[in-house]
C-alpha cells in the first residue's frame, strides 16, 4: 500500500495540515511531498500530481483524490479502524455537517486571520463578520464538547475527520489570541498539544519561504498599519467593467483596494499580471 501525500508549506497551507494530522494521528505510514507554494515552478510541480493544479492530494495505488474533505473521506473508506466519522446515524450527519460548514464556510475569519506558525501571538482587532465566524465556532466547539464530555476530549469524543477539518482554525484560535469561552479553549490546548500539530508547527515555523498574499512577517502583529492606498475613479471604473473571465479577478482587486488589511497590496500584485492578460485577450 504506498500512500503520498503532496502539501504546501507547513507555515501556511491550512487545507494541507487536515489529512497530513488524520494521518499522523492515526499512524498510516505514507510518503510526505512538500511544495512551496507561489513560486516559478509551483505549478508545473503540482500539476505532476493534481489535475485541480492545488495541494494538498493523496495518490494511493493509482487512485488520486484531491481537495482536503475528499481525502479525509477517501482514507476514512480506506481505513475503517480509523473510525473517521462517529458512530451512529445522527452524530455522522451532525459530523459531516460541521465538516462542511468549515469547508466551505468562515470565509472572514480565513480572511483575516490566515493561517501562519511563525506569527507572534497577539491578539488582533476583527471586523464583524471575522468576530461572528469566531462565535459561531465557539458555538460549534462548546455544543460537541458538552455533548460527548464523557466519551473524551475530541469534538464527538474520540479523534474524527471533523477534528481534522477544525485543527488549523485552533490554531489561528491560538495564534490570534481568540476568545470563545473556557469550553472553546480546552479544546484549542487538546488540539495544539497533539504530538502530530507539535511536529507541523515546529517544521512550520523552521520553514524560510515567506509569502506576502498572506501577510506573513512573524512579528507582523505589532506592526503599525499601512494607509490605504489610492486609486482613481476611472481606475475602479476599468477594474469593474470587464466580463467574461476577468469579472472575479477585477471584482476580488477592487475588494483588495477598499480593504484595510496588511494583504492589500500583495493581493494587487499577485492578481494584476492575470486581470491584464485577461483583458489584453478579450480585446485582441
Amino acid at each position: 500500500m504506498n500512500l503520498t501525500l503532496v502539501i504546501g508549506n507547513k507555515n501556511y497551507s491550512s487545507w494541507s495540515l487536515r489529512p497530513w494530522l488524520f494521518l499522523k494521528h492515526h499512524g498510516i505510514p505514507f510518503e510526505e511531498v512538500r511544495i512551496p507554494l507561489y513560486r516559478e515552478d509551483t505549478a508545473s510541480r503540482i500539476a505532476a500530481y493534481s489535475p485541480s493544479g492545488k495541494v494538498p492530494v493523496l495518490v494511493n495505488d493509482g487512485v488520486t483524490v484531491w481537495d482536503s474533505l475528499a481525502i479525509l473521506e477517501y482514507l476514512a473508506e480506506r481505513f475503517p479502524k480509523t473510525g473517521g466519522w462517529p458512530k451512529t446515524l445522527s452524530d455522522r450527519a451532525k459530523a459531516r455537517s460541521l465538516a462542511a460548514e468549515m469547508h466551505a464556510g468562515f470565509q472572514a475569519l480565513r480572511i483575516h486571520c490566515s493561517m501562519n506558525c511563525r506569527r507572534q501571538p497577539v491578539a488582533k482587532e476583527l471586523p464583524e463578520d471575522a468576530q461572528k465566524d469566531v462565535a459561531r465556532i465557539g458555538q460549534i466547539w462548546q455544543d460537541c464538547r458538552e455533548r460527548h464530555a464523557n466519551d473524551g476530549p475530541w469534538l464527538f469524543g474520540r479523534f474524527t475527520v471533523v477534528d481534522a477539518m477544525y485543527a488549523p482554525v485552533a490554531l489561528r484560535f491560538w495564534t490570534y489570541r481568540l476568545d470563545a469561552g473556557p469550553v472553546a479553549q480546552d479544546y484549542v490546548n487538546t488540539v495544539l498539544g497533539h504530538p502530530a500539530m507539535v511536529e507541523w508547527i515546529g517544521a512550520g515555523k523552521s520553514e524560510t519561504e515567506v509569502i506576502q498574499a498572506f501577510g506573513n512577517s512573524p512579528c507582523s502583529a505589532s506592526r503599525p498599519r499601512r494607509s490605504r492606498p489610492s486609486i482613481s475613479a476611472s481606475t475602479t471604473s476599468w477594474l469593474l467593467s470587464g466580463t467574461g473571465t476577468d469579472t472575479p479577478v477585477a471584482l476580488r482587486i477592487a475588494w483588495c483596494l477598499r480593504s484595510n488589511t496588511s494583504r492589500t497590496m500583495p493581493s494587487i500584485l499577485l492578481s494584476w499580471p492575470y486581470i491584464v492578460t485577461a483583458r489584453t485577450t478579450s480585446r485582441s
